[in-house]
């Protein structure tokens, strides 16, 4: 199964903003493309029924038809780890639900894409981080933390933690998380690479907000292809 799985240093880095990208710039080189979030937490409720906001985005930028109850088979309401959602909402997670789901959009498509939750060692069941289910998908990874101060340490420490997993990871990714500047920004790509061969894929220029990328894909995308290494990506992936 050719895909990747999108991971984060932290929660609010930019997991669904390069998720969303990767969708559009797969469909534009004519991939069918299948999507996942398997855990979604912060999910608001209309009329009573909870609507995943990533996990719609993600559908709307691959263009599938999937249901949104396969693409996110768990969504809580609390902005928390889901283990703990989970726990204050009275709910068990049943791993094999997520992984049945995964099987079935592996089978109607020609490349996945999959988003985490929160940073990379976020508890997703009692006992269970999420590099378990990561292993049992089978993707390799593309880690994405904030471009700014605090991003060596992050983006390091996650790249040692799959390094000592034995969990691949293509390259990593980083994003300006607002507009301000950081005097940091330049050269925090240059000191992750010098302690790590994880492949620097590039540096995503503030962007605004996901929910308007498809609004604006027609500008949004020629940006996104001059900040990242595409060509490196897609080759490793075989694609």
């Amino acid at each position: 199964m050719k895909g990747i799985f999108v991971v984060g240093t932290d929660t609010g880095v930019g997991k669904t903003l390069l998720s969303t990208l990767l969708c559009l710039l797969l469909k534009e080189r004519g991939y069918d493309v299948g999507v996942m979030k398997p855990f979604e937490t912060g999910v608001p409720r209309y009329s009573g029924i909870p609507v995943p906001q990533d996990a719609s985005k993600l559908k709307a930028a691959s263009g599938s038809d999937d249901p949104l109850e396969l693409i996110c088979p768990y969504c809580f309401e609390e902005p928390l780890a889901p283990a703990e959602a989970a726990r204050r909402e009275g709910v068990t997670v049943d791993l094999r639900r997520v992984h049945e789901a995964f099987k079935e959009l592996s089978l109607r498509h020609e490349v996945m894409v999959v988003e985490g939750v929160g940073g990379l060692l976020v508890p997703i069941a009692p006992g269970v981080l999420l590099p378990e289910l990561i292993k049992g998908f089978g993707l390799d990874i593309i880690l994405v933390g904030r471009s700014g101060l605090g991003t060596i340490n992050h983006t390091l420490l996650s790249l040692y933690y799959c390094k000592r997993e034995q969990m691949p990871v293509r390259g990593f990714v980083l994003n300006r998380v607002n507009p301000d500047n950081d005097p940091s920004e330049g050269q925090n790509p240059l000191w992750i690479s010098s302690f790590t061969d994880v492949p620097y894929l590039g540096t995503l220029p503030y962007l605004g907000e996901v929910h308007s990328l498809l609004d604006r894909k027609e500008v949004v995308l020629p940006l996104a292809k001059e900040s990242l290494r595409l060509e490196s990506l897609l080759s490793s992936l075989g694609l």
